[in-house]
C-alpha cells in the first residue's frame, strides 16, 4: 500500500482503476509540454450483487469487466494503481514524539496498534508524516491501514485480468490528488471532498492541503435506487436512469411524479444525515479549522437536487467536482460524454496522476 501526495513527474505513466461497485473505470493519462492529457478511459457497469458491502461476491465478473475496460480504453500499459475504501481501511492522523523516518518505520506496528481497532497482524500498514504541522519536539503521521484479505481480493482480480498492480491507495485520497491537480486551493482553505459512491460515501477533509479528517460511511447511491425502485416496482435499470432524471421506459413515463420526488427526499435526507454528522464531528474536535466549501463527486454526486439539499443542510457552498478540468482537450472523446462520466472519474483520475516511482 503506498499513500499519496506524489506530482505528476516524468517517470513511467500508470493506468489508474477504479474497481466500483456499480462499475469498472480506468483512466490513462500522458504528460505533454503544455500539460496533461487524458489519453484513454473507459466506464464499464457492474450488476448490484457483484459487489455488496466491499465484498467481491462474483470475482469472476469483476475480471471480465477489467479486461472489457482495458480493451475498449485501448489501454496496453500493465502497471494499475487501485484504491480501496469501506470498514476495512482505516485512516488516523496521529502525533508522535519527533524521529525520523527510519525511526519510525521500525516503530510504527507498536505505535498502530494504539489506534486500529483491527489485530495488526492482519493489516497492511503504511504511514506518512506530515511535515510542517505538529507542535514543537512532536510530529504529525497519516496512518493507514488495510485489511490484508481486502487488499488481496484487489489483487486477486487485477492479476486475473493480466495486470499488474503497482500501487493500492486509499479512494478519499486518490479524489484529494485529482482536486489538488485541477482547482486552485488557498493555502489556510479548509474542504470538505465528499466522493459519493454507489456504497460508499467517502469524506476527506483537507486543511492547508493536508488531510485532517478522513471517514467512509456505508451509504450511497444505491440508495436511491433501491428506494425508487420498491416504491414503483421497475426494474433496476429503469430506477437507476430515474435518479439521475434520465428517461424511463413508458411504463416508468406513466408514474406520477410526485413518488420519485417524495423517494428521492427521503433517501437524500438519509444521505446528507450521514454526512453532516461525519462535518460537525470534525468542527466540534477542530474548532480552529472551519470548513469553507463542499466538493462533491462520484456517482452520486449526479443525483438531481443532491447539491442544493447539501448546501441547505449544511450552509457551505456546494460544487460537484471535474476531475477533467484542467486536462487538455482530447478529440478522443465525445464533451457530452465526459461532461455525463466526469464526477464519477474522480477516484480513477487521481489514481491515474500517479507514477510508478512514488514512495
Amino acid at each position: 500500500m503506498q499513500l499519496p501526495f506524489s506530482s505528476f513527474g516524468k517517470a513511467k505513466s500508470i493506468v489508474g482503476l477504479d474497481i466500483g461497485s456499480s462499475s469498472v473505470k480506468v483512466v490513462e493519462c500522458v504528460q505533454r509540454s503544455k500539460g496533461i492529457e487524458l489519453q484513454r478511459l473507459a466506464v464499464v457497469p457492474l450488476a448490484p450483487e457483484v459487489i455488496v458491502q466491499g465484498a467481491f461476491l462474483n470475482s469472476g465478473a469483476i475480471v471480465e469487466a477489467i479486461q472489457q475496460a482495458i480493451e475498449s480504453a485501448g489501454i496496453k500499459g500493465k502497471h494499475v494503481a487501485t484504491a480501496v475504501s469501506g470498514h476495512s481501511v482505516i485512516v488516523k492522523k496521529i502525533s508522535l514524539p519527533q524521529m525520523t523516518s527510519d525511526e519510525l518505520e521500525e516503530s510504527i506496528q507498536w505505535e498502530a496498534e494504539q489506534y486500529i481497532p483491527f489485530d495488526i497482524n492482519e493489516v497492511n500498514l503504511d504511514f506518512q508524516i506530515l511535515e510542517g504541522t505538529g507542535v514543537e519536539g512532536q510530529m504529525d503521521v497519516l496512518l493507514v491501514a488495510a485489511k490484508k484479505d481486502l487488499i488481496d481480493d484487489y489483487i486477486q482480480v487485477i492479476t486475473d485480468a493480466g495486470l499488474q498492480p503497482a500501487i493500492v491507495d486509499v479512494a478519499a485520497f486518490a479524489v484529494e490528488n485529482a482536486y489538488e491537480a485541477n482547482y486552485e486551493h488557498d493555502a489556510d482553505e479548509v474542504v470538505a471532498l465528499v466522493n459519493i459512491g454507489s456504497q460508499v460515501v467517502n469524506i476527506n477533509i483537507v486543511a492547508g492541503g493536508v488531510p485532517a479528517f478522513t471517514r467512509d460511511i456505508s451509504t450511497g447511491g444505491n440508495a436511491y435506487t433501491e428506494e425508487i425502485q420498491k416504491t414503483l416496482s421497475i426494474s433496476w435499470e429503469e430506477a437507476e436512469r430515474m435518479k439521475i432524471g434520465g428517461a424511463g421506459s413508458e411504463q416508468t413515463q406513466e408514474v406520477v411524479p410526485q413518488e420519485v420526488e417524495q423517494a428521492m427526499r427521503s433517501v437524500t435526507e438519509t444521505v446528507l444525515g450521514e454526512i453532516s454528522r461525519s462535518l460537525d464531528f470534525f468542527a466540534a474536535t477542530a474548532a480552529e479549522s472551519r470548513i469553507g466549501r463542499v466538493v462533491l463527486s462520484g456517482g452520486g454526486a449526479k443525483v438531481s437536487g443532491l447539491d442544493a439539499a447539501f448546501q441547505g443542510k449544511t450552509n457551505l457552498p456546494v460544487e460537484t467536482l471535474n476531475p477533467l478540468a484542467r486536462m487538455l482537450p482530447s478529440s478522443r472523446f465525445e464533451p457530452d460524454f465526459l461532461e455525463a462520466v466526469g464526477p464519477s472519474l474522480g477516484v480513477s483520475v487521481g489514481l491515474a496522476l500517479r507514477r510508478m516511482d512514488d514512495r
